[in-house]
């Protein structure tokens, strides 16, 4: 399978899930700039990355997979495998939340008021400098599908790839601040902050070498359209489990709203563009 598809397309699909992966740097550094966090635009950001996601995920992935699940297993089986398959992409996503720590899970946000307050102690620095670390490792797992996600979209179909990778890449920009800023807070060091943020994101494109050694081989319509459902359910889950909550804790309900309708827009255009 690996030699039916040009050299081209397959440094194109590793381009876009680098750039994804590296966007993640962007929400890193605020690190360098930011003494105090912009707890409007967060929450305006977060609720733009959730519209975002669940937009491509709802509209865009699932009915890929779909389409390409029944044209495999029939309509009745090929629709049931999609909807399990998306429901086993929430399970992950819930079972990776269940495995780390409350006080260490990326998508367990600590307020800003609690990380402010930890500058003048000692020991909640440290607390919130492991809680940090842990962070991005948390986040360099949920990177991983997020990868595969990028790279395969981008063998089937070069619009989606793009399409899936300026998803994940805004997707990506606030939790390069949820890494960044705790391990500032706790250390006032910009450069270590920002460098374990950005190493996070680079799970993105271990993801897509991962795809490329492994599961390429064995690419077709099957293992796309599961991949794809898989993934448009974590994405989901992200969604609704991590940014619109964060957004609403930020304490800016009507901006979160807001910009979950602008990025749904922007996403919306963005793939007619496309058409």
């Amino acid at each position: 399978m690996t030699s039916d598809i040009p050299n081209s397309v397959i440094l194109f699909a590793f381009g876009l899930t680098l750039f994804a992966g590296l966007s993640t740097g962007i929400g890193a550094a605020v690190a360098f700039f930011a003494k105090k966090t912009n707890t409007r635009l967060l929450s305006t950001s977060l609720g733009f990355s959730a519209g975002v996601m669940i937009y491509v995920s709802m509209i865009e992935i699932f009915p890929k997979a779909k389409v390409s699940l029944i044209a495999e297993l029939g309509e009745v089986q090929g629709y049931t495998v999609t909807v399990l398959a998306f429901f086993g992409g929430i399970f992950i996503s819930a079972l990776i939340d269940k495995l780390v720590p409350s006080g260490q899970n990326p998508h367990e946000q600590v307020s800003l008021s609690d990380i402010q307050d930890v500058q003048q102690d000692v020991k909640k620095k440290k607390a919130l400098y492991r809680m940090g670390v842990f962070s991005a490792i948390a986040i360099a797992i949920h990177n991983f599908p997020e990868g595969l996600a990028t790279f395969f979209s981008a063998i089937e179909d070069p619009a989606l790839g793009i399409s899936v990778a300026v998803a994940v890449a805004i997707h990506n920009i606030p939790e390069g601040i949820a890494v960044s800023v705790p391990l500032y807070y706790s250390t006032e060091n910009r450069k270590k902050a920002f460098f374990l943020s950005f190493l996070s994101g680079l799970a993105e494109p271990v993801g897509a070498l991962f795809g490329f050694f492994f599961l390429l081989p064995y690419f077709n319509g099957l293992t796309f359209g599961i991949t794809f459902a898989i993934v448009a359910g974590i994405m989901v889950f992200i969604s609704l489990d991590e940014l619109l909550p964060t957004a609403e804790q930020y304490g800016e309900h009507h901006l979160s709203i807001y910009g979950l309708i602008a990025g749904m827009a922007v996403m919306a255009v963005s793939l007619l563009l496309f058409v």
